[in-house]
């Protein structure tokens, strides 16, 4: 594990500003995504149980998944 990825594990992630995706449909039945941007990279989560888990990626990680699925 990079001590980068070590640092985004140990963020708190109880008061961040979540945002939804702008791909993200309107209504109940679409998929959403929620991010919210944190010291050393970004926290992802399902907007519809937001309780259910975070993934937590480190800026690079963050770079590389966007640009692999653009």
């Amino acid at each position: 594990m990079t001590s980068e990825a070590k640092t985004v594990s140990t963020v708190d992630l109880s008061n961040l500003a979540w945002r939804r995706s702008s791909r993200s449909g309107q209504g109940s039945g679409n998929n959403c995504v929620e991010v919210a941007f944190i010291g050393p990279g970004v926290a992802v989560r399902d907007s519809k149980n937001p309780t259910a888990g975070t993934l937590t990626f480190p800026a690079g990680g963050w770079t590389s998944l966007l640009h692999t699925n653009s």
